[in-house]
């Protein structure tokens, strides 16, 4: 298990496509212009990306450099022989939690250059940081390939669900119905290894009742 820089304190999806709060996403040319960006920065001396720190996952091809800032944390996925950056994925703060669940929570967003989308660069991303302990909470909205993802990983992670209210969290458990899920106060959130749902609600405060439902996949 790979050590997290400045770490914090401490089945399938068959889902209808009308299930889904779906975010926009960004055209494939101003995607690569972004990464093109910041690939630039990465080799530009002085700049806050020159020099980052490689951190361990093992992705054939790809070397992962890493940096934190204002509790944010960035993971960029660096094709060397290419000499590009394939794409990265930050692991956001989220205002909407109390300041006791934002030690343990953070919500992922991933941007991926098209030839490199559907290679699992962000499952590998997503899985070095739950390995470590850190959970994961899910935004207001996903893409459809995010969706999936998230219930790819609750193969091997915990998943449930939460609403999220007031900075509040209250278990929903594993499974909810359609109208539940769709409401905007609903998140999913990927416990990291070794965490379990009263490790949770002690260290983050959430409400666990009507969580009876919730199991360990």
């Amino acid at each position: 298990m790979h050590t997290l820089f400045a770490p914090f304190a401490g089945m399938p999806w068959f889902g209808r496509p009308a299930e889904l709060r779906i975010e926009v996403s960004q055209r494939p040319d101003e995607l690569q212009r972004e990464l093109d960006e910041l690939c630039a920065r990465m080799h530009r001396r002085g700049d806050a990306l020159h020099g980052l720190a490689v951190i361990g996952i093992d992705f054939p091809g790809l070397v992962f450099r890493y940096r934190e800032a204002d509790g944010e944390h960035y993971v960029y996925a660096v094709d060397a022989a290419r000499r590009c950056l394939a794409g990265y994925t930050v692991l956001n703060r989220l205002v909407e939690v109390s300041r006791r669940a934002d030690r343990h929570l953070r919500a992922p967003h991933s941007k991926y250059a098209v030839p490199y989308q559907g290679r699992g660069i962000a499952t590998a991303v997503y899985r070095w940081w739950l390995d470590t302990g850190a959970c994961l909470i899910s935004g207001a909205r996903q893409s459809r390939g995010a969706h999936a993802l998230w219930h790819s990983l609750a193969r091997r992670y915990q998943l449930l669900y939460v609403e999220l209210r007031d900075k509040s969290l209250r278990c929903l458990g594993s499974e909810i119905d359609a109208r539940i899920r769709d409401d905007l106060h609903t998140r999913m959130i990927l416990l990291g290894r070794e965490r379990d749902l009263d490790w949770l609600a002690t260290h983050a405060g959430m409400l666990l009742q009507d969580a009876g439902s919730a199991r360990t996949p």
